[in-house]
């Protein structure tokens, strides 16, 4: 029946109406959070024991010491550390001897360290450190030349600071490898007096495992590691510097002799740069936005922003940049040059044989053709492989010029650095060749390859006259440097080499300080196969490498024409400089 029928339509409707009000319904109810998983409970100790926070290597035995996922470290809880756990027990200041402090009454003692007597540098340097967190500074830039003493003045400039402020706890952000540079932050601040503080010693790469502690003071260390803001580790650092915060922030001192490429690559200091103009923390979150809202010559490039090549601009918008920190009372940065002067750059042409030349010639036409089919395509990784590649085979057809000269240094009575960039063709090679002709060698390179700390002695003590190493930063080979003992580094007169001409004029600046510091020169050569595009290269490398000691950053036109020289310049400026 009709009527029947609309009925049963109108139920229907109703039906499919009720069930369409019911979905939307559930659609639109908030989706309950994700319960938090409780943090762990932290590890406590029984009256007359302690808990031990370990140092134990990735998969490692530990028998009897247990994993804590919130410390991220193993413990063990109990009055001693047993026999087979003592090879673990970390040093003093270290990431886990913090931890383990924090978690126990009283500290452990600390082994007896020879006194480091401060030099007038660092300790001017300290108070003009100090002026500036009294007037309220967030970050300053401590930019001195390899070898003034940056890492004493730092430490000297704490203890100021917590003479002004409540205290506590510092943070020395230092560079690899850990095995070099902590230990010689920790001998540092047992001889400069840690002044009763709480000082934890780690890495760049370390970082994430400090994010969530607090600290009253931020010792960076080679800052320039944190130029780049699109990494996991700029995420760390943000959560202990507090970058985007206003309120309990801790005081951040920034040192770095070589600070960057390009003031785009000074993103850790703009909360200081938003404290000079009076704008907010957020303003200034996007360094490159902020610099181009202040009417800097910046620009998006295929790449991000980019500086732009106009020199003239360039050069004004370094000396305002610059000002900035300069010019502020008191000032927010200091860079004072080696008072024993720059570091002698000269370059090293290597003659090659017939066969070497028609070698090499082989390795340039490949790496043309590749390099060639790679830009058409816009293959970038396939890019930076060939450069990879051509730059590792053109280095291992010199190996055996390299080693004659260094037999010749060796035999002149001087020690000798090589600084190289790769391991199986270069590194390698040439420790290998040494050993070979009887001459010891030192090698500070390849991850877990030596006990880089006792090589590094074995070189000043003298007992090896040769150091072959691929880092560019924090250690020291110069002569008679003050040694952990007490006693001093042979006072053999050093010399540098770089196997391969270096494209970062930052780390090229880095490598040199390694033996041109202190108060002791040291000339330094760059290698090269004459009549090459190493040649030009190694030209370019002389020509610009002062111009890394800037302020605000190195000569970007430096690496823009090695990039044209190799037929890079389509790839990213990580090519170059990352490689």
């Amino acid at each position: 029946m009709p009527g029947r029928r609309r009925s049963t339509s109108n139920r229907s409707t109703k039906t499919t109406a009720t069930k369409t009000t019911d979905t939307r319904a559930r659609k639109a109810a908030p989706r309950r959070p994700a319960a938090k998983k409780p943090a762990p409970e932290m590890p406590t100790a029984a009256p007359g024991e302690r808990v031990w926070v370990l140092a134990v290597p990735f998969r490692a035995p530990a028998p009897g010491a247990v994993w804590h996922p919130g410390l991220q470290a193993h413990v063990w809880v109990g009055r001693a550390l047993p026999a087979e756990l003592a090879p673990y027990d970390p040093p003093p200041y270290s990431l886990e001897r913090f931890l383990e402090d924090e978690l126990n009454e009283t500290p452990r003692p600390l082994p007896v360290t020879p006194a480091l007597v401060p030099r007038e540098p660092q300790e001017t340097g300290a108070e003009a450190v100090a002026a500036h967190a009294a007037a309220g500074g967030r970050v300053f830039l401590l930019g001195d030349d390899p070898g003034v003493g940056k890492t004493g003045t730092a430490i000297l400039a704490v203890h100021e600071i917590a003479a002004q402020r409540p205290v506590r706890t510092v943070l020395v952000i230092a560079d690899r490898p850990a095995a070099i540079t902590i230990p010689h932050w920790a001998r540092s601040i047992a001889g400069f007096g840690d002044g009763g503080l709480r000082w934890c010693v780690t890495t760049w790469d370390r970082l994430g495992k400090v994010a969530k502690q607090k600290f009253d003071v931020v010792v960076a260390d080679e800052a320039h590691m944190v130029r780049h803001t699109t990494t996991q580790r700029w995420k760390h650092w943000k959560a202990v510097s507090g970058a985007a915060r206003v309120k309990d922030t801790p005081y951040v001192l920034a040192a770095t002799a070589t600070p960057a490429h390009t003031p785009l690559e000074l993103p850790y200091l703009a909360p200081e740069f938003a404290a000079r103009h009076g704008e907010s923390i957020k303003e200034w979150a996007d360094l490159p936005t902020a610099l181009d809202r202040h009417g800097f010559h910046v620009e998006r490039g295929r790449y991000g922003w980019q500086w732009t090549e106009d020199a003239d601009e360039r050069r004004a918008d370094l000396a305002r940049l610059q000002s900035w920190l300069a010019d502020a009372h008191p000032p927010a940065t200091l860079h004072r040059p080696a008072p024993w002067g720059p570091v002698s750059v000269t370059g090293t042409p290597v003659l090659l044989t017939p066969a070497e030349r028609a070698q090499y010639e082989a390795e340039w036409s490949e790496f043309r053709a590749e390099m060639q089919l790679a830009r058409r395509g816009r293959q970038t990784a396939r890019g930076r492989a060939a450069l990879l590649r051509f730059r590792q085979k053109a280095g291992l057809i010199r190996v055996q010029a390299t080693v004659d000269w260094i037999k010749a240094q060796v035999e002149a009575e001087r020690q000798v650095a090589v600084s190289v960039e790769f391991v199986e063709t270069a590194a390698d090679p040439i420790r290998e060749a040494l050993l070979d002709a009887k001459i010891p060698v030192a090698g500070i390179y390849g991850r877990d390859r030596f006990d880089v700390e006792a090589e590094r002695l074995r070189f000043q003590r003298g007992e090896a006259m040769v150091c072959v190493f691929t880092v560019t930063a924090s250690i020291s080979l110069h002569a008679e440097e003050l040694l952990p003992n007490g006693s001093p580094a042979s006072a053999n007169p050093r010399v540098g080499l770089f196997h391969q001409p270096r494209f970062s004029g930052i780390q090229a600046r880095q490598v040199t300080g390694r033996t041109h510091r202190d108060g002791k020169t040291s000339p330094w050569r760059v290698a090269f196969a004459a009549d090459t595009v190493e040649e030009q290269v190694a030209k370019v490398m002389v020509e610009r490498l002062a111009v890394s000691g800037s302020t605000a950053g190195a000569d970007t036109a430096s690496l823009q024409e090695i990039a044209e020289l190799l037929d890079a310049d389509w790839l990213p400026g990580a090519a170059l400089t990352d490689a």
